[in-house]
């Protein structure tokens, strides 16, 4: 009994070692936001990376940053569009990810949270929680535009 508990432990810790050395993959790469300098390990919860067709890539901290970059390159052709899961960091697709938008956590470079999960009972505890309102990638691209403006008014 005591060898299965610790084969079983032993692949619990690998797997754990594996997708730990996953997810920070893309933060080792790119420690750093490229538009405010912030830490995306700090922000890993919320973290995006775009990739263009061309080979460039766009690492920010947030939803927030990422806008400033698809404003700034209208002409550029979206590759992928990736962003931290907020409770198991991975990185996911942001536009198949289940978004929230609101309720009481700050958001990372806004007031107003945008938090990406990998399915929607996840996003719904969190709204438990929390509060805010469930939100497609669009819709959530459409309040970082919103929130920019209420800055700059």
């Amino acid at each position: 009994m005591k060898r299965i508990t610790v084969i079983a432990l032993m692949l619990v810790a690998s797997f754990c070692l594996v997708a730990a050395d996953h997810i920070a993959g893309d933060v080792k790469q790119y420690p750093e936001c490229k538009y405010c300098g912030m830490d995306r390990h700090a922000f890993d919860y919320s973290r995006m990376l775009i990739r263009y067709n061309d080979g460039t890539v766009a690492p920010t901290c947030s939803i927030h940053c990422a806008g400033i970059d698809l404003a700034l390159n209208p002409h550029k052709n979206i590759q992928a569009t990736l962003v931290g899961d907020y409770n198991t960091r991975e990185l996911l697709d942001a536009e198949t990810a289940v978004w929230v938008v609101g309720g009481d956590r700050m958001g990372v470079m806004s007031i107003r949270g945008k938090w990406a999960f990998k399915d929607r009972p996840s996003a719904e505890r969190f709204i438990k929680e929390h509060g805010g309102a469930l939100s497609a990638y669009d819709e959530t691209m459409k309040t970082v535009f919103e929130d920019i403006y209420e800055i700059l008014r």
